[in-house]
């Protein structure tokens, strides 16, 4: 579990008491917010499963989902495991963030060159070839799911897509437009890869 440099509900006394109630938690915090792709490599940097899958903080997938992740993993030849979002998913969020989450689905099929132009959603697995990928990812916000799965298409990883739902009871939030204009940044640095790593 990685503390993002929040301070909101997290103080170093509920690591404490969550280390001595869950036993094999690691718990990795750090003084600064430096965005969801940090956060998630510094998780799977001190990650030993021989597979790993990460999701946010407040569980959004059904446990179905995550089996279906694991199952995946486990029992097929795949490296890497996508979690893709049906039609449905889209009824949970503000209107505002549906037409950008469809505009950057179609940025993604009409200019790169990877399986799925879903690949912002928060539930992924892998294997330790998968895990070597991530760790090569530089983007520390959210575009850092897009930036590993392009990396491992590059590489010739084993892909494979799965559709996950949501909980009935999740909401999700709007996005800040502060942070759209930096990713949109880093979008376009994946699309110059995209043309340098042909």
């Amino acid at each position: 579990m990685v503390n993002d440099g929040s301070t909101t509900n997290f103080l170093k006394q509920n690591a404490e008491e969550l280390s001595k109630i869950y036993s094999g938690i690691k718990i990795i915090s750090y003084p600064e917010n430096k965005g969801k792709g940090f956060a998630l490599r510094e998780g799977v940097r001190a990650a030993t499963g021989e597979l790993i899958i990460y999701t946010d903080i407040d569980f959004p997938y059904t446990h179905e989902s995550f089996l279906k992740i694991y199952s995946t993993l486990k029992n097929e030849n795949v490296d890497v495991a996508i979690g893709i979002r049906g039609e449905e998913y889209y009824a949970h969020l503000p209107a505002a963030r549906v037409r950008i989450s469809k505009l950057l689905r179609w940025f993604i099929k009409t200019f790169l060159r990877i399986p799925t132009d879903d690949t912002q959603c928060g539930l992924k697995g892998f294997n330790q070839k998968g895990k070597e990928v991530l760790l090569q990812t530089t983007i520390n916000r959210y575009l850092f799911d897009l930036e590993f799965i392009f990396l491992s298409a590059r590489k010739k990883l084993s892909l494979k897509t799965i559709v996950v739902e949501l909980r009935p009871e999740i909401t999700l939030s709007k996005m800040n437009w502060k942070i759209l204009i930096q990713e949109f940044g880093n979008f376009l640095k994946i699309f110059v890869r995209s043309f340098l790593t042909h």
